[in-house]
């Protein structure tokens, strides 16, 4: 007979059963071609359960079996399979022989699963039958291909019923060359992986690392234990592919830091809004030749991007300690493997909302707020199917070459979020990016109009008297009619922004909506900066009527904006300015 552990609780999660054996029991069982290690998976989304067991001959099998049927079904598959793999009298001694000349012939073996020495019943379902013994799997795990002196190291880790934030992380960097050897009781290698490699723990057991200048030129290892909060699973070693570099000295953001250095109180709420300039867009020709032709041709290509660049976009946003986090220009890749890794270690979670080759992205503080709905829309589906923008759509279906244009592009993100402490305190997010052209101004403001409305509908009729925060590039300065509109509450028809195509395309339209809106950071001189350009065109718009200003965290010195002429640069990765300011409810 075999014994496969397992056991009968309420979890249903991926399991690992192994019973804790005396030595003899454990010669014996083995001796016996007993199953030493099963791992099941079995959860209640998943009509199929998955099993993956290992032979006493060191054979791996792997089973899925429907969690309705009985346990029976499965565990006379897995004697089937032992049956074929064995020799005649190699079961234990419980073979068959016939009488005289004829060869023997292996009986079946028994397969049993047991949980606390009892048998479970063979009739027993598979999905009340495989239950306790739960560990934690990790399914995907890596370090950053690039890591750089000073710039925190934030592991993509995606664990499978567990949490990061309950799992043990050690660190480890390599022993330079010629190093004394490590001191009784720290282990110099830990990995078969690197059997030539010597390995010094550090003191930090945290999920994030930053490495000093002292480790540049060494590769680090990280060991994690993961867990759930009750209990852990098997740990796993990872080493960088990469030594640490050198990074690239001061950057536009370290002062700012100092204004940011904790997380603000219950009371506030520090809110970012940053375009991080899409990869693709800065590999273009029109990019390398016309925008930013004063950047270092490197500093704009991909690998540099995804590698130093990153580094340089995760270091700046966790060192601000927002509570929400509005980004525009976010490639599919960058907000995967990079933005969630980095922000989630930090406490921050973040949703997606894809335009074209990038999108938006809005991360909030999983300590402060939940996310109690969404609520994005194309500007395209919104006035071509809803109902709220009809008046405005018979408007514009007058100005043909005006629709075409607002139909083709951008979107609005919009995340309704609650307070984790006070379940009453509720705030509706917005995150856009508006067309850019030089004589576009009039389908930013129709744009606009979109979206206040639609905003309205979510912050009035869906969950009436939550205030509002609007962010995004808006590609437009404070002299334009979208910015008069936000802040004044309406627009004249005669307004010159709407012959900003040349009269020829001239839009007669007024406009209005309902809200007290105010930039938050006032209108800097620019917070995009490029060589044939400076001026001010993102903003971080508030609800006058729930919220306040606290602090405006200050922008970069103009020095330090144009150390290298202009924006981007090696050390500044996006041609715009992060905006930041701490706001208050009222």
């Amino acid at each position: 007979m075999w014994r496969l552990p397992g056991a009968r609780a309420a979890l249903r999660v991926s399991r690992t059963a192994v019973e804790k054996l005396s030595r003899a029991e454990a010669e014996s069982q083995t001796a016996a071609g007993a199953i030493e290690r099963a791992v099941l998976r079995c959860v209640p989304s998943e009509p199929k359960l998955n099993l993956s067991f290992a032979l006493a001959d060191g054979s791996h099998k792997n089973m899925q079996r429907d969690q309705i049927y009985p346990l029976g079904r499965v565990l006379s598959r897995i004697a089937t399979n032992k049956s074929r793999k064995s020799r005649p009298n190699a079961i234990g001694g419980a073979a068959c022989s016939g009488p005289g000349p004829e060869p023997a012939v292996a009986c079946e073996p028994v397969v049993k699963l047991y949980y606390r020495e009892e048998a479970v019943a063979e009739d027993v379902l598979n999905v009340d039958a495989w239950q306790e013994g739960a560990v934690m799997l990790s399914t995907r795990w890596s370090l950053p291909r690039y890591i750089m002196a000073g710039f925190p190291v934030c592991p993509k880790l995606s664990l499978e019923f567990g949490d990061p934030a309950s799992s043990l992380f050690r660190w480890y960097k390599e022993a330079k060359p010629g190093a004394a050897e490590p001191e009784v009781g720290v282990p110099s290698s830990l990995s078969p992986s690197s059997p030539s490699s010597s390995w010094i723990e550090t003191d930090v057991e945290e999920r994030v690392y930053t490495p000093s200048n002292a480790d540049i030129g060494l590769r680090l290892k990280l060991h994690c234990t993961p867990g759930d909060g009750q209990r852990f699973g098997p740990s796993w070693e990872l080493e960088s592919v990469c030594v640490i570099e050198a990074g690239p000295g001061t950057c536009t953001f370290d002062h700012r830091h100092l204004y940011t250095k904790k997380v603000t109180e219950d009371a506030l709420i520090r809110t970012v809004s940053h375009n991080i300039l899409a990869d693709t867009y800065a590999q273009t020709e029109f990019s390398r030749r016309v925008l930013y032709p004063y950047c270092a041709p490197y500093a704009l290509e991909l690998d540099y991007r995804q590698n130093l660049i990153q580094n340089l976009i995760q270091k700046e946003l966790t060192g601000y300690n927002a509570d929400v986090i509005c980004l525009q220009e976010v490639d599919c890749a960058v907000f995967s493997d990079s933005l969630v890794p980095a922000l989630e270690a930090f406490g921050l979670e973040g949703v997606f909302r894809i335009k074209q080759h990038e999108g938006l992205a809005t991360f909030y503080r999983k300590s402060k707020f939940s996310l109690l709905s969404q609520h994005d829309i194309s500007f395209y589906e919104a006035l071509e199917s809803d109902p709220l923008h009809k008046e405005l759509l018979e408007k514009l279906v007058l100005y043909p070459s005006a629709q075409e244009k607002v139909l083709q592009r951008s979107s609005v993100q919009v995340s309704v979020l609650q307070s984790t402490k006070d379940s009453s305190k509720r705030i509706c997010v917005a995150n856009t990016h508006l067309y850019w052209h030089p004589k576009g101004g009039y389908i930013c403001l129709i744009q606009m109009a979109v979206a206040l409305a639609h905003i309205r509908h979510v912050s009035c009729d869906l969950y009436p008297g939550i205030p509002v925060i609007f962010c995004g590039d808006f590609n437009s300065t404070p002299s334009t009619g979208m910015y008069h509109f936000v802040i004044n509450g309406s627009i004249p028809e005669d307004h010159e922004d709407w012959a900003s195509n040349g009269e020829e395309e001239r839009c007669n339209m007024s406009l209005t909506h309902f809200f007290n809106l105010k930039s938050a950071c006032g209108e800097p001189a620019y917070t995009n900066y490029v060589g044939g350009f400076h001026g001010c065109l993102d903003y971080i718009f508030i609800d006058l009527n729930a919220l306040e200003v606290e602090q405006v965290i200050p922008l970069p010195s103009h020095e330090e904006v144009t150390t290298r002429q202009a924006l981007p640069s090696v050390s500044h990765p996006s041609d715009h300015i992060a905006l930041v300011c701490d706001l208050k409810w009222k």
